[in-house]
C-alpha cells in the first residue's frame, strides 16, 4: 500500500505561490539566505578578536583627536545614546544563555542593530553635536564622519563613496585583496574573513543599487519622461545621479542586516531542523562585534567630550545602572 504523499512545507508553498508582499521569484533561497547572515557575522567576530579591537585600542587610535566644550544637551543625548548601547549588550549577554538560539537569534539580531545604531549616533553627536531623526540620515551621516575620512576602526571602516557600478568596482579592489571567501562558506581565517566581508559590502551595495532604482521610479522626474525602464540614457542618467549620491559604510550594511532578519529571510532563522544547530555561536558573535563597536566609539566619545565628562557619565552609570553589566565592562 503506497503511504500518503507528505504534506508540502512552507517554503516550498512560498516558493510556488509567494506571500503577500513576494512573488514566488523574490522568495529568498535557503541555501544562501541563512548562511551569509551566519558567516558575515562569525567573520566580523574573527575580525575584532584579531585586531584587538577594545576601549584601549581605539583611545590609542583615537589619539589626536581634540575635546570640544560640549554643551549639556548635546553631552546628555552622547550618554544617553552610550547608555542605550550598554543596554543592547546586555540583553545579548543574556540571550547566549538560551539554549536553542533559533528561540532568540531574530531579537538578538535586531537588539545587536540598535545597539550599532546608538553607538553611531553618539559619535556623530560627540563630534559636532548633530543628530539625525531617521536611520537613514544616521547611517549616512556616520559614513561620511567616520569611514569616509579614516575615522572609523578596522573592520567597520570599509566604505564606497557611491554605488556607481564603475565606482564601486574600482573601490572594491583593495577590499578584496586581503582575501576572497563566499559567503556560502563559514570563514575560518581572518584572510576569509575579510574576504567575506568584501562580500558583504559588494552586496550591500547591489541592493542600495535596487532601492535607489525603486526611489527614481516615484520621482516627477522620471515619471515625466514616460518610461517604466532605464534603457533610455535620460532615465539612465537620473538612475546613475542617483547612485553617485549614495555612499555605503557600515551602518548601511548593519540596516540591510536587520532588514534580512526582521523581514525578507526571517523564515530561515525559525524554519528547518537544522537551524539551532547552524546558529550555535551566532549570538556570542553578535555579543563580540557589538562590543568592539561599542568601545570604539566609547574611545572616540570620551576623548571628544573630556576627561572630566567622561568620568562623571561613567561614574554615575556604574552607580545606578539598572542593568547587569558595568560600564567599565566595555569602556
Amino acid at each position: 500500500m503506497a503511504s500518503a504523499p507528505k504534506p508540502p512545507s512552507l517554503y516550498s508553498r512560498m516558493q510556488a505561490h509567494g506571500t503577500l508582499t513576494e512573488a514566488p521569484r523574490d522568495v529568498p533561497d535557503a541555501r544562501f539566505a541563512l548562511p551569509s547572515t551566519i558567516h558575515w557575522m562569525r567573520a566580523l567576530a574573527i575580525l575584532v578578536a584579531d585586531l584587538n579591537v577594545d576601549f584601549a585600542a581605539g583611545r590609542t587610535f583615537y589619539a589626536r583627536v581634540q575635546a570640544r566644550s560640549v554643551p549639556d544637551r548635546e553631552l546628555n543625548t552622547v550618554c544617553e545614546q552610550l547608555l542605550f548601547v550598554l543596554n543592547q549588550i546586555a540583553a545579548l549577554r543574556a540571550l547566549t544563555s538560551a539554549p536553542n538560539k533559533a528561540d532568540v537569534a531574530r531579537t538578538a539580531i535586531v537588539a545587536w542593530y540598535y545597539g550599532v545604531y546608538s553607538a553611531a549616533s553618539a559619535m556623530t553627536a560627540a563630534m559636532d553635536g548633530s543628530f539625525q531623526d531617521n536611520h537613514t540620515e544616521t547611517a549616512r551621516k556616520w559614513q561620511e564622519r567616520f569611514p569616509a575620512t579614516r575615522l572609523a576602526m578596522p573592520p567597520f571602516a570599509d566604505c564606497l563613496s557611491s554605488v556607481l557600478p564603475a565606482t564601486a568596482d574600482t573601490e572594491l579592489v583593495p577590499i578584496r585583496a586581503r582575501g576572497r571567501h563566499s559567503l556560502v562558506n563559514t570563514p575560518t581565517t581572518p584572510q576569509e574573513a575579510w574576504g567575506c566581508c568584501a562580500e558583504y559590502l559588494s552586496g550591500t551595495a547591489g541592493w542600495e543599487r535596487w532601492n535607489v532604482e525603486e526611489r527614481v521610479r516615484e520621482t516627477g522626474a522620471f515619471k515625466a519622461l514616460g518610461v517604466s525602464d532605464f534603457r533610455k540614457k535620460a532615465a539612465r542618467d537620473l538612475r546613475d545621479a542617483a547612485y553617485a549620491r549614495r555612499g555605503i559604510g557600515f551602518l548601511q550594511q548593519a540596516s540591510r542586516y536587520r532588514g534580512k532578519a526582521n523581514y525578507r529571510d526571517a523564515i530561515f532563522l525559525a524554519y528547518g531542523t537544522s537551524v539551532p544547530t547552524q546558529l550555535s555561536g551566532f549570538v556570542d558573535d553578535m555579543l563580540a562585534v557589538l562590543q568592539a563597536f561599542a568601545a570604539m566609539a566609547g574611545a572616540y566619545c570620551s576623548l571628544r567630550v573630556g576627561k572630566a565628562a567622561w568620568t562623571d557619565f561613567v561614574d554615575d552609570l556604574d552607580r545606578k545602572k539598572a542593568i547587569s553589566l558595568s560600564p567599565r565592562d566595555v569602556w
